[in-house]
C-alpha cells in the first residue's frame, strides 16, 4: 500500500497527526529538550493543539492510518516575502522510507509563491538536519533560545 499525501481533514486525520506529532517529540527530544517538558507534553495536549491549528496541515497517510505530516504558512508580517515549514514529523518506523521527503516536497509545492522558505529545527537533532539539507535548505547561523522547552532552536533557509 502507497502513502498518500493530503491536506488534513477528517477528525480521525487530526487524532492520527496529534498522535505523530506526540510520538515523535517523545522519541526524539529526550536530552536536547526539557524533559519536564516532555513530560508535560502528553497525548492528551497534542489533540487539544491538534484541534485548534488544523490550516495547512498535510498529512501522509499508510490506508487509515496517519503517518507524518507537515505544517507550513507565511512566516510572519516581518518578512511577508518568506514562506515558513513550522513542522515535519514521520513515525520513527517510517523513517528513511521517503515519506519525509514526500510531505517535504507537498509543502514546497504549497509554499511556491514564496521566493524563501525559513524552518526552525531543535539543535542537536543532526538527523533533522541533515535531512533539511537534503531537501536544499542551509544553516543561517541563527540561533534563539525557547524558554518552554529549555533548548535552542537553529534556522535554516532555502533561497529559490
Amino acid at each position: 500500500m502507497s502513502i498518500v499525501i493530503k491536506p488534513m481533514e477528517t477528525d480521525q486525520e487530526v487524532r492520527g497527526k496529534a498522535f505523530v506529532h506526540w510520538k515523535c517529540w517523545q522519541e526524539t527530544y529526550p536530552g536536547l529538550v526539557s524533559q519536564a517538558y516532555l513530560d508535560k507534553f502528553t497525548l492528551e495536549k497534542s489533540e487539544e493543539r491538534a484541534f485548534l491549528w488544523r490550516d495547512n496541515i498535510l498529512v501522509a497517510k499508510k490506508g487509515d492510518r496517519v503517518v507524518g505530516f507537515v505544517g507550513y504558512g507565511n512566516h510572519g508580517p516581518e518578512e511577508p516575502d518568506m514562506g515558513e515549514v513550522y513542522a515535519l514529523y514521520v513515525l520513527p518506523e517510517y523513517h528513511g522510507t521517503g515519506v519525509g521527503r514526500q510531505l517535504m516536497d507537498a509543502a514546497l509545492e504549497a509554499l511556491a509563491a514564496y521566493p524563501k522558505i525559513c524552518l526552525w529545527a531543535v539543535k542537536g537533532n543532526g538527523r533533522a538536519v541533515r535531512f533539511y539539507e537534503k531537501c536544499g535548505f542551509r544553516l543561517t547561523g541563527e540561533e534563539v533560545y525557547k524558554q518552554s522547552v529549555s533548548a535552542y532552536g537553529i534556522r535554516m533557509l532555502m533561497e529559490r
